[in-house]
């Protein structure tokens, strides 16, 4: 009988000192304190820096499920002499498990450059709403590099039961039509579901849009989701929509921006 203690507590350490091995509960969120704010620490170390006359961005997007992708992505980013930061255009995980996200951050986080995200359908599974907003932090959100500003908004209206009220356009308005002046000449759209998917709230499509050319200020619209090329000037207007195919096809976009320009280019690794 003496002994049932004994094993009793070495059962308890054991468990203790294997609890990292374990997901207790797929929604479970558990973060280490450099996985958390991420977006406002990008953000601070991306206004340290110097911004030349033209801007380089690498743009990718989707990485779910597909790591060994992502680290290739990786390498081949890391090849190029200067960029400015990356663009990750959401599906950061697959099944919105905070291990996913840790994964996928685990891989990332050997950038030579800041990167910048936005939520993806995938990315609001379960609680993983949760998980995002402490990982990386708002859903919406923008910041001004250079000549241009870049505006990272959430457009998966299926996630909310198209209810009319994402993406924010009161939002997106509000920051493309500031009341006082400002340095940047030109805007930059990114989200993950562009407005012509059927993922997108239909009853938004065309306001949305109509909110960019309105502001005459947004060329250029980036897009994930489609896990395909895509690129064109939907509406008749003068408004590119430009969506990056998945790094499981190993693609990503070099966009490069200046003042009131942009140029794209697809790479593939």
């Amino acid at each position: 009988m003496k002994r049932l203690p004994i094993l009793l507590s070495l059962l308890v350490l054991s468990l203790v000192s294997c609890e990292d091995l374990f997901e207790y509960h797929p929604n479970q969120i558990r973060l280490e304190d450099s996985e958390k704010n991420l977006t406002a620490r990008y953000l601070q170390r991306l206004q340290k820096q110097t911004p030349q006359d033209t801007l380089r961005i690498l743009v990718m997007g989707d990485t779910q499920r597909f790591y060994d992708e992502t680290e290739a992505f990786v390498d081949k980013a890391n090849t190029f002499p200067y960029i400015d930061f990356v663009i990750h255009l959401g599906d950061i995980s697959d099944f919105g498990m905070s291990k996913e996200f840790g994964w996928v951050h685990d891989i990332m986080e050997d950038l030579k450059w800041p990167y910048l995200t936005v939520i993806g359908n995938h990315d609001m599974l379960g609680n993983s709403r949760k998980v995002y907003a402490q990982m990386y932090g708002p859903m919406n959100y923008s910041f001004t590099y250079g000549s241009a500003k870049f505006i990272f908004i959430d457009t998966n209206g299926r996630e909310y039961g198209f209810n009319g009220k994402v993406p924010d356009l009161d939002w997106l308005a509000q920051e493309l039509n500031p009341t006082e002046p400002q340095p940047w000449t030109q805007a930059i759209v990114v989200s993950h579901v562009p407005p012509f998917d059927s993922d997108f709230d239909q009853q938004l499509e065309l306001p949305f849009h109509n909110t960019l050319v309105s502001s005459n200020k947004v060329a250029l619209s980036l897009h994930g989701h489609r896990h395909n090329w895509g690129s064109e000037v939907k509406y008749g207007d003068d408004i590119l929509y430009h969506v990056t195919t998945t790094v499981k096809k190993r693609g990503f976009t070099y966009l490069k921006v200046w003042n009131q320009g942009y140029s794209i280019e697809q790479i593939a690794y």
